[in-house]
Order: structure tokens, then sequence, then C-alpha cells
């Protein structure tokens, strides 16, 4: 299948974003784009980086390192990592993203403070939810949250900034918003319990529940289908 235009797809990202934040009474600028470029090749990544991308998020760690290897002449990239996260993978993680979703367990928040290099900015870390309490899923209980933002927020290398999610499929909206404004929920507890941490980040919603998560709150938007077109096999 032919690829799809980089640059209409990414415009019609932004414009499907911002509709939604309008629809919701948000100002157009309080939720952004982040390209789930998983699968994809670093030749689609520069693409989108030549039509404005910035910010991109990836699952594989392999993966995004070849890509950042192959695209080290881009150097405002800022790299997320949002994929399962197993003790083994942190120290690369640490040292080679700006950004990770994932981070549900101590020991994994513990390891990236501890292995993020001095001459770098803290990591920013969101704290993944199992908000759907699925038990094929990762993610903290939502009742356990609290206790694990206030041990992460101690460590010295790492700057908690908020929460994630992945909730089970729905198919209406209302069923889709419901997951999601339990992490919204979730992120103000938090907001709450820890005043001095810079919590501002609600990492939720995909192709397929953008205007859910964006009524909710969301203020970062993981999208791949809707800029890359359906998934290439890993």
């Amino acid at each position: 299948m032919k690829d799809i235009a980089l640059p209409e797809a990414l415009a019609g990202a932004h414009a499907r974003l911002e509709h939604a934040l309008h629809e919701a009474g948000r100002p157009l600028d309080a939720a952004a784009l982040l390209a789930v470029s998983k699968t994809q090749p670093a030749a689609r990544l520069r693409q989108a980086y030549q039509a404005g991308q910035r910010a991109f998020g990836e699952n594989y760690l392999q993966e995004a390192l070849d890509k950042q290897v192959a695209l080290a002449d881009l150097d405002d990239i800022i790299w997320h990592f949002i994929g399962p996260l197993q003790s083994n993978k942190t120290r690369a993680v640490a040292e080679h993203f700006d950004w990770v979703h994932s981070v549900d367990r101590l020991k994994i928040a513990r390891r990236l403070s501890e292995q993020r290099p001095a001459g770098l900015a803290p990591l920013n870390i969101c704290l993944q939810v199992n908000v759907s309490r699925e038990d094929s899923k990762a993610g903290v209980a939502p009742e356990a949250l609290v206790e694990l933002a206030r041990a992460t927020h101690q460590l010295a290398n790492v700057r908690l900034r908020g929460v994630m999610a992945i909730p089970a499929p729905a198919d209406t909206l209302a069923a889709q918003r419901q997951p999601l404004a339990e992490l919204r929920t979730c992120l103000a507890t938090l907001q709450k319990a820890l005043p001095d941490a810079p919590l501002d980040t609600l990492s939720m919603g995909m192709s397929s529940d953008l205007e859910a998560a964006v009524q909710e709150g969301a203020t970062l938007v993981r999208l791949g289908t809707a800029i890359f077109g359906p998934r290439r096999q890993a």
C-alpha cells in the first residue's frame, strides 16, 4: 500500500486535535501531539520532522536507538519511551530519552534516576495507571498511585510530570470517557498530594479516542495511525 503523504496527514491530525479542543472549550494549545512512531522507518520520522513534528514516541528500545543514530543530526527531537519497561532496559532509556510514560514500579523509577547521566536534565516521568484494571495490562492500581508518586518524587534525577493510561477499547464516546475521567481524577489527586511537583501532564488518547481524551483534559495525545497510516509489522 502506498504511504500516505505525511505533511497532509500531520496537518489533518493537528486540525482534528484543534477541533476537539474547540469543542471541549479548551485553549487550542492546551494539548500537544506525540507521534507514535513504532515500526516506522527513520525516513518516515524525518519526513514528519520536516513537516514540523518534534516529539516522537517509541515502544521498542533497540528500534528506537537505531532511529536515534539515523536521526542524530536532528538535535531538537524530543524522544518519549512509551512501551513496557523492564529492568534490563532502564540504563539505555535513561541515557537516550527525554520522557518515559510507562513507569509503574518504584524499582524502575529508582533505576532510571540512578542511571540518568549527570550531564542530562532530569528524566521526565509519567506513571502508568491501570485505570481499566485489566490483568493483562501494565500499570499501577489507582489506589496505589499516591504512594508510588511520593517515592518517585523524592528521586534526584527524574521529574514526575503526570500520569498515563492505555484504557480498554470502547465503542462509544461515553464509554471511552469513563476510564479517562478516572485518570484525570488520578492526576488531580496527585496534584493535591504533591503540590510542589510539576504535575502538568495527562498522557492519554490515541487515534481511536482522541476526542474523548480531549474532553477529559488530555495534555498529550499519542497518535500513530492518524499520522503514519496503518501500523507496519515490527
